[in-house]
């Protein structure tokens, strides 16, 4: 903490402390504004899981409204949780709490397996309640963990998330499956134009290099191509007049979660690679404030992102985590009070409270979903690569460790019928590709990297022809 010191009027000095910019209480006009411009920084991210998985799990526009409701309410929650804090959870810094896009692909997988959308959903909230509790209560160790997830663990999952969510990009950019089995126009040129032409307003907007115009660009070529297709008669808005102008968010709306084994693995393997994230985010908000990150400030940041996925299986909603883009504006601002996050988190609870909006995102037709999921899975995927770009591949111990679990993620894709005759719990771990590749990521980092003595860095055999420069692990 610093100090400055002021003179009274009796020429005395005091010490007085001074506040730091992470706690300042900002005047109530300044605290909405920029509370608000972290609502439109974040906003993108959070109803674009909900309109993912309810396309892929087949649910009805009903149940899109009340799951982008049920989001946006939670994740107000969850920052606020996290911003303002109570007893030992909450790091207390500028961050904004999101639902992980790192969970869209195990929950797909989840609910593919299930016998409906609501029995897809009840699978779904069962492990993700688990992973809450667990993330909860293993908090102050979690952050010990993180060197078993070096960029070799963690850059094979994110990439295997990213190539395993293209398909279904791919398939909704065709129409959807509205379009196999009612309009009979699945792959058609319409489909494919409105999926095309919303890509390349993405791409445009990219192009222009705006800061502010990048991080808005999915939701701008959301907004663009849904108009697009309106003004051409293929979109309706009907579900709008049908929704309430306010609901609320009741726990356990769609009955009591059920609780899987295979769903409860792969929730609590994403909640580990949210930790990585967690911990990364948490230091770079830490230096961007100037404000230490210590050990026990991890474990209330990992603390409130059990509370907030606990909460998430509770109220209809996702996993939570720290939202990245939110830790780019504070840099990007300079505005470094942590109750602007505050104000932010009650402005997304009240945008949760109506029905109305949210049916009108649930209007965002499959074919111009896809287009923009195309540019964001794959971007999933470049992350990994990216993260896998700071391991070692020349070591043959992770090029196998890459390889194999890559290998193995592809097989549920390339043989829909693997493991359909072992028990149903075994099955729902061998038909997803994502779990599949990211056990044996973990597994085999251990065996090669943790378990097994390695030499020093620098000791290690490297070609004459290449620098032998240290790369982390």
């Amino acid at each position: 903490m610093s100090f400055t010191y002021l003179k009274g009027k009796a020429g005395m000095s005091d010490e007085t402390p001074r506040v730091h910019p992470v706690d300042e209480v900002l005047p109530l006009p300044r605290l909405a504004l920029y509370g608000f411009q972290h609502v439109l920084a974040f906003y993108a991210g959070a109803v674009i899981v909900p309109i993912l998985v309810a396309s892929a799990i087949g649910l009805s526009p009903e149940q899109l409204v009340y799951l982008i409701n049920a989001d946006l309410f939670t994740c107000g929650i969850a920052s606020i949780i996290q911003a303002l804090g109570f007893w030992k959870i909450g790091v207390r810094l500028p961050i904004v709490q999101g639902v992980t896009f790192t969970a869209v692909a195990p929950m797909i997988a989840i609910g593919q397996g299930a016998e409906n959308g609501t029995a897809a959903l009840l699978a779904i909230y069962g492990g993700v309640i688990t992973a809450g509790v667990v993330t909860f209560l293993a908090a102050p160790f979690l952050g010990r963990l993180v060197r078993f997830f070096p960029p070799v663990v963690t850059g094979t999952v994110l990439t295997v998330m990213g190539l395993m969510l293209l398909p279904n990009a791919i398939t909704d950019a065709a129409g959807g499956a509205a379009a196999k089995t009612v309009t009979k126009d699945f792959g058609s040129w319409k489909h494919l134009m409105y999926a095309g032409g919303t890509l390349l307003f993405i791409l445009v907007l990219y192009r222009l290099r705006r800061p502010f115009l990048s991080s808005v660009a999915i939701l701008l070529g959301l907004v663009g191509g849904t108009a697009v297709s309106f003004a051409l008669g293929d979109t309706s808005f009907d579900q709008v007049g049908r929704s309430d102008w306010l609901g609320i968010t009741t726990p356990f709306h769609y009955g009591m979660p059920t609780f899987q084994i295979g769903a409860i693995i792969a929730m609590c393997l994403v909640m580990m690679v949210t930790v990585v994230e967690t911990v990364g985010d948490a230091k770079a908000t830490g230096e961007i404030v100037g404000k230490e990150v210590t050990d026990d400030d991890i474990a209330r940041a990992l603390r409130a992102d059990g509370v907030s996925t606990f909460l998430g299986g509770t109220l209809n909603a996702f996993p939570y985590t720290c939202f990245a883009q939110n830790v780019g504006l504070v840099r990007l601002t300079g505005v470094r009070s942590r109750f602007v996050v505050v104000a932010a988190g009650v402005i997304m609870m009240v945008l949760g409270l109506f029905p109305k909006a949210a049916a009108y995102v649930a209007a965002i037709p499959p074919d111009v979903l896809g287009g923009a999921a195309v540019a964001m899975f794959g971007m999933v995927a470049v992350v990994g690569i990216q993260t896998l770009s700071k391991a070692d591949l020349r070591d043959e111990r992770n090029a196998l460790i890459v390889g194999v679990s890559v290998g193995i993620a592809f097989l549920p894709a390339t043989v829909p019928a693997f493991g359909e005759n072992m028990p149903r719990d075994v099955a729902a771990i061998l038909n997803s590709g994502i779990l599949l590749g990211s056990l044996t990521a973990i597994v085999l980092n251990l065996v090669f990297n943790v378990l097994t003595r390695r030499p020093p860095e620098g000791e290690q055999d490297i070609p004459a022809t290449e620098p032998a420069t240290p790369v982390e692990r």
